[in-house]
């Protein structure tokens, strides 16, 4: 047998009783794993070869019948063996392979990434719009609850309800409104509960409220209907607000 084949088929065998340490069979026995794969050619000589260099130590044997199971393990020759012997383009071939396998699994893993963080990041903000949604109609809850406290404070007193009655209604559809409103909308809106009002009745309301802070009075630079402003503090106003 070529001596290089003699130390390719020794360094296999060396290198996986080094690579696992414990005892081996010395040769393979069917489907039973064994250091070199066959008692006759090329692989017993290696295998006595290898028990002759001192890579390779028997610890024991086992006997059945006719066969004799011989268990080996590394010595410390056989780390040297390896470390000298190993073939240079095998460990770069199986480096090759390795950073083969990474780099074609690198595209799917960050696709993955990718595909986990937007769905990360639609959660969120989904999760993050309902809150703010929530807290939208909690302020517009808490908002309004406090109007309706104004409402039964003094600039809204008993007097003041009484000559208009129908305050309430006009300061409630303002709170729920939120912003400014033309006096024609506002004017509708009321009449919708107190159909038997007039617009000089309104009017008139409109200025109580105005002088006890309820409501301010605003002017507008377009008034499309002219006949629902109000004269108030000397001038023209056809919005009111909270």
């Amino acid at each position: 047998m070529e001596p290089a084949r003699n130390t390719e088929i020794v360094l296999d065998a060396v290198r996986a009783a080094v690579g696992t340490p414990g005892e081996h069979r010395l040769f393979r026995a069917g489907k039973l794993p064994g250091l070199f794969p066959s008692r006759a050619g090329a692989s017993a000589e290696a295998a006595l070869q290898a028990l002759k260099d001192g890579l390779l130590e028997t610890v024991r044997t086992e006997t059945r019948g006719k066969v004799v199971t011989e268990w080996v393990t590394a010595t410390p020759r056989a780390v040297a063996f390896v470390h000298d012997h190993d073939s240079p383009k095998a460990v770069l071939r199986e480096l090759r392979e390795v950073l083969r396998a990474t780099r074609a699994g690198v595209p799917v893993w960050l696709d993955e990434s990718r595909q986990e963080l937007a769905t990360l990041t639609a959660r969120f903000e989904g999760r993050a719009a309902a809150m703010l949604d929530r807290l939208d109609r909690l302020a517009d809850r808490v908002e309004a609850a406090l109007r309706r406290a104004e409402v039964s404070a003094p600039a809204v007193g008993p007097g003041t309800a009484g000559v208009v009655p129908w305050a309430i209604a006009a300061l409630e559809y303002l709170d729920r409104r939120r912003g400014d409103c033309p006096l024609p909308e506002l004017f509708a809106a009321v009449r919708d509960r107190f159909p038997d009002l007039t617009l000089p009745a309104f009017h008139d309301g409109l200025r109580r409220l105005h002088d006890a802070r309820a409501v301010r009075l605003l002017p507008a630079e377009e008034m499309p209907e002219p006949e629902y402003a109000v004269v108030v503090d000397g001038e023209l106003a056809y919005r009111v607000s909270r």
